[in-house]
């Protein structure tokens, strides 16, 4: 196996362990709520803990990334993430359970943005679309084994003992990390990079921030994969019970297929960028396609099944396009400011991703009878298009000068 085949084996391996973390609760909530003595909004306020360690940590981790690189930073990140997957397993009550998840999302903190530093410094140019779409499309992997598999393993082990299991997978696949995972490839020598006193590399964050054209592609990324996770992960279900009357199986059909079709958007979007050789008018496209389909939803949200499901689909295959922001972030940043750039990209995400939800819930609670649907859509719809007018100020950085 070429260096290059396990790295990229790896990198799928630690984000799918991310992705799993993040989404190994729905399927055992209610016994998980019984069990721990706690109410429903439980899973909620597990939720909110993962992504709060995840936006308490980013900063330090684009320090870490660019000081000591990713393959330390993952591998000792890899220690507390176990330990976190582990004491969700033996949490006595619900503010144990709480702490583990805090701990579990300090350490899935690194793993995404690892992906990005890695994929930049083996595949630069117009190759890191590409190689970032292949990492996060196979990293649905991990959402898809929090479902049925997960619920499968807890059947004979009880759900703390899935997640003892959860954490020894953790420490396994950190020890497969650390032997295939290099910072550089082999074919070149790793290029110099400046010593950083910690004052020093305090001020590249600051230099991270001040960095032109940095504003647009964070208005864009605020919201343009939290407007579709919204939709698949809040809103779809509800929508297709309410309004289409489907039961569980026919309602899973559905999201799966949403799934499939963001996996194949981002397996085709690199190659469409490749071909159109621009970043800046293909992720202005996407995202204006799916401010259309969310208005569409909107404007008729008592559409037949069929195009209401069309629409759905369509939406997550046009929602590919955020791997595209990544990697016109990443071309704004030197070498040695990767690792801090590419976490302050992912900051803006991670908070959209907290905040799109929350405010359509708001936006629905206060609709008046009979107006959720069209309200929540809608509320997705104006933020995106929010985002888009903000990203089209600035500059286009295509893939080849």
């Amino acid at each position: 196996m070429s260096p290059g085949t396990r790295l990229l084996l790896a990198l799928t391996l630690m984000t799918s362990a991310s992705q799993f973390h993040r989404a190994a609760l729905g399927v055992i909530g209610p016994e998980l709520a019984r069990d721990l003595g706690a109410g429903p909004g439980l899973l909620g306020a597990a939720n909110g803990a993962f992504f709060l360690a995840l936006l308490v940590l980013q900063i330090p981790v684009g320090l870490a990334l660019d000081r000591i690189g990713p393959r330390l930073t993952v591998a000792a990140l890899s220690l507390p993430a176990a330990a976190g997957a582990l004491a969700q397993g033996l949490a006595p009550d619900a503010a144990s359970f709480l702490a583990g998840r805090f701990l579990l999302g300090l350490g899935c903190a690194a793993s995404f943005m690892a992906s990005v530093v890695l994929c930049a410094r083996w595949h630069a140019g117009e190759g890191l679309t590409t190689a970032l779409a292949r990492v996060f499309a196979f990293s649905q992997i991990g959402i898809l084994l929090a479902g049925a598999p997960f619920a499968w393993a807890a059947s004979p082990l009880g759900w703390r003992g899935a997640y003892a299991l959860s954490a020894a997978l953790t420490l396994g696949l950190a020890a497969l990390w650390w032997g295939w995972v290099r910072d550089d490839p082999p074919d070149r020598p790793a290029p110099a990079r400046p010593h950083e006193t910690l004052a020093g590399a305090l001020r590249g964050q600051l230099t991270v921030w001040t960095t032109p054209g940095l504003l647009p592609v964070l208005a864009m990324h605020l919201v343009g994969y939290a407007a579709m996770a919204t939709v698949l992960a809040v809103w779809a279900g509800p929508y297709l019970s309410e309004v289409h009357g489907l039961a569980p199986g026919p309602r899973g059909a559905v999201l799966g297929a949403m799934g499939l079709a963001l996996v194949l958007g981002l397996l085709g979007v690199g190659p469409l960028e490749r071909r159109l050789n621009t970043r800046k008018w293909l992720v202005a496209g996407m995202a204006g396609g799916a401010v259309l389909v969310l208005l569409a939803l909107a404007l008729w949200p008592q559409a037949p099944l069929p195009v209401a499901a069309g629409l759905l689909v369509l939406l997550c295959l046009l929602s590919c396009y955020p791997v595209v922001v990544v990697a016109q972030g990443r071309s704004l940043f030197p070498d040695h400011l990767v690792g801090r750039g590419a976490t302050t990209v992912n900051l803006a995400q991670t908070l959209g991703s907290a905040a799109l939800p929350a405010m359509t819930g708001w936006a629905v609670a206060a609709a008046p009878a009979g107006t959720a649907w069209p309200v929540a859509f809608a509320t997705l719809a104006g933020a995106l298009a929010l985002g888009l007018a903000g990203y089209l100020t600035g500059a286009d950085s295509p893939p080849r000068r």
